[in-house]
């Protein structure tokens, strides 16, 4: 059984690393700091460490927040667990630390991911790997800080249960961690819907200058470096503007494309219906799931993305839509 040979793992392990990928969203937060937190509460003599990016500020109320890829980490681990990482080189470090590391387990929803670790639990049903996490968990050990982190990952993924991944077992989770005495309100305003004043001024500002292509059914926002200049924005500023470009009227595919470094630029797309953007992504090298996928684009941004459009317009003439 999956879950018996994973704590297998973990009872031998003094060391453990958990991490997922760079620049994390709430899933990816949620999880490893579910993860991390379980860990300590069930084995308290074991060292944990969080080997990630720094953990965006908005999910600061989430037990472990500060505790990020931490210098000390000298010497290989006995255990790195991977979570919510379709691939080895979308963590944080190109995937070093999980490398060294005598033991690995992936655990991930992500259609997209090709199995890279000893042991692999990936399951592309569930609406989130915060889902996937809770089937792991002994539910007598999942406290409200536990279930904060959990919470947190599913509502990310789900969008607030509105997307069409959130399924019966989906909600029952959720009923679940609700009757740990979490709060939902907090939870839900501040790290989804919530945004500061220059967000919104970014926001529109993008809105302002995207544009329809594909007899309307595509719809395409770019975020150059002198635009996030402008509005003094960084990458962590821009969660969001995808998912409101994706309900404008009409649109089965929205792609949203902020500049990383010079000729260096990350792709978010959405999509409404049938619509499957994961074979878009994967075939600029990245992944995701069929509604929601990204990838990145080097060289001149023009050329790429009208290859980039080529491909969605294959993928909705493929959705018949």
């Amino acid at each position: 059984m999956m879950k018996d040979d994973i704590f297998d793992i973990i009872n031998i392990s003094d060391t453990i690393a958990v991490g997922g990928h760079v620049r994390p969203d709430g899933d990816c937060a949620g999880s490893c700091l579910a993860f991390y937190q379980y860990i300590k509460k069930v084995y308290p003599d074991k060292k944990v460490y969080i080997y990630s990016d720094k953990i965006p500020e908005v999910f600061s109320y989430i037990k472990g927040y500060e505790v990020s890829c931490p210098d000390e980490i000298t010497e290989p681990v006995d255990l790195f667990i991977s979570l919510d990482c379709s691939s080895v080189d979308r963590h944080c470090d190109g995937g070093r630390c999980f490398n060294s590391a005598r033991y690995t387990i992936n655990i991930d929803h992500h259609i997209s991911n090709n199995g890279f670790a000893q042991i692999n639990l990936v399951e592309p049903k569930a609406s989130s790997t915060c889902e996937v996490v809770f089937g792991l968990f002994d539910e007598k050990m999942i406290d409200r800080d536990i279930a904060t982190a959990l919470y947190t990952g599913i509502i990310h993924d789900t969008g607030v249960f509105t997307y069409s991944n959130t399924s019966r077992k989906t909600m029952e989770i959720a009923g679940f961690l609700i009757e740990q005495g979490i709060d939902t309100d907090k939870i839900i305003d501040e790290s989804f819907y919530e945004k500061t004043y220059k967000q919104n001024l970014v926001l529109g500002r993008c809105i302002l200058e995207s544009r329809l292509i594909l007899d309307g059914k595509c719809i395409v926002s770019v975020a150059t470096e002198d635009i996030m200049r402008e509005y003094d924005v960084t990458a962590e500023d821009l969660d969001g503007i995808v998912n409101q470009l994706r309900i404008t009227k009409g649109v089965k595919v929205a792609v949203f494309i902020y500049q990383l470094n010079e000729g260096e630029y990350k792709v978010s797309m959405r999509a409404n219906g049938n619509t499957d953007v994961s074979g878009t992504a994967l075939k600029f090298g990245g992944g995701g799931h069929v509604k929601a996928a990204g990838c990145t684009l080097y060289g001149n941004l023009n050329e790429e993305l009208d290859k980039l459009i080529k491909e969605v317009e294959k993928q909705i003439n493929i959705s018949g839509e």
